[in-house]
């Protein structure tokens, strides 16, 4: 009997890990499908200034209230929203911009749940 447990153990693991795996890869690929969005997308490049920002794309439509500044390890963090995206600056500079998604995780982030 002590010889079936580890092989029952095995069968019922590789069943479970069988039925998340499908699950995971939807999700790997919306993840993958919207990077590969972004990337062919002319957003602002990590590193730029927002007075580049500002002169290649316009003017924001908000100027979102900035996070963080509390100290060396939490710089102050600005929030710039573009029609269907948003950059986001460590500073003065881009650390990132992001495509709004119809999830709702990001459609209103002046206003966070």
């Amino acid at each position: 009997m002590n010889t079936f447990k580890p092989v029952f153990t095995a069968i019922a693991l590789a069943l479970v890990s069988a039925s998340v795996a499908p699950s995971v890869r939807a999700g790997d690929t919306l993840l993958m499908q919207r990077v590969q969005q972004e990337q062919a997308m002319n957003l602002p490049k990590k590193g730029m200034s927002m007075a580049e920002v500002e002169r290649r794309y316009g003017q924001p439509t908000a100027k979102l209230d900035s996070r963080g500044g509390g100290s060396r390890k939490q710089p102050v963090i600005n929030r710039w929203m573009y029609p269907g995206y948003i950059v986001y600056f460590e500073r003065s500079h881009v650390i990132h911009a992001v495509l709004n998604t119809p999830a709702g995780n990001n459609l209103n982030p002046a206003n966070p749940k």
